[in-house]
């Protein structure tokens, strides 16, 4: 949908008319493997080489029949190759690259949202009936950026004029006008985003510093090769980097 919307601030690659080419490799790495995969996902099910009944999330395939596949694929499939693939495609890299960049271009830090959001959301999806959860991790992604970017005006059709903060509402609301249902996904991302959100940006401050959602010495050296004596300076260079918004 980021075709019907502008931003003042924040375009990819930071300046226009990038070929295709640098402007995926210019991607921070989980946004770039994340974008390939959904994309590789579609044209699979497009050639028939797979079907998307393999593919969703069930916790009865995966725990019971041992196709624990779904646990990634779930997040890999957005529909068959179309316009729609290609606006929902640019959506969540242009969101998940600027908070991966705002991360200090960290897979660390970055990687442990993903992992944070995903988690979440396969325990909520049973209890919505949601078996694809793509969209709503997009819109994870989405609610945290726009509450990390207060100022950064957008705006709706070229009519509606808006400060990130609200986009996620926005989305929502052009979401039930467009299907005539609410929108669960969305829903749950701002839910899950917003915890997210709170322990990372709002409670340390009130904490003396505490940030329990930070990711731990072993994941940073699985990412970063962080080496297990790392200074306490770098590691907290690292968190304030982490926490800074940042206007792409």
């Amino acid at each position: 949908m980021d075709d019907m919307m502008g931003a003042g601030e924040g375009r990819i690659g930071g300046q226009a008319g990038f070929p295709l080419e640098q402007w995926f490799w210019d991607m921070p790495l989980c946004t770039r493997w994340w974008t390939t995969a959904t994309v590789l996902t579609s044209a699979l099910v497009q050639c028939k080489i797979v079907t998307p009944f393999q593919l969703f999330y069930s916790f009865r395939a995966v725990f019971m029949k041992n196709q624990y596949w779904r646990l990634l694929t779930t997040f890999l499939y957005f529909g068959p190759l179309s316009l729609d693939l290609v606006f929902h495609v640019f959506f969540l890299t242009r969101y998940s690259r600027l908070l991966e960049e705002s991360a200090g271009r960290s897979p660390a830090v970055f990687s442990w949202l993903l992992l944070y959001a995903t988690t979440c959301l396969i325990c909520i999806s049973p209890l919505v009936s949601m078996p694809f959860l793509g969209h709503p991790l997009s819109s994870t992604l989405v609610y945290i950026w726009s509450r990390r970017n207060p100022d950064t005006r957008l705006s709706f059709l070229g009519l509606l004029v808006f400060t990130a903060p609200y986009l996620p509402w926005v989305l929502m609301a052009f979401s039930l006008g467009l299907h005539g249902t609410i929108p669960k996904d969305e829903i749950m991302g701002v839910v899950i985003g917003h915890v997210w959100y709170f322990f990372c940006d709002v409670y340390p401050p009130l904490h003396n510093g505490s940030r329990p959602f930070d990711p731990p010495m072993w994941w940073r050296r699985i990412f970063d090769g962080r080496p297990a004596g790392g200074t306490a300076d770098v590691i907290n260079n690292e968190i304030a980097v982490a926490a800074a918004p940042e206007l792409r």
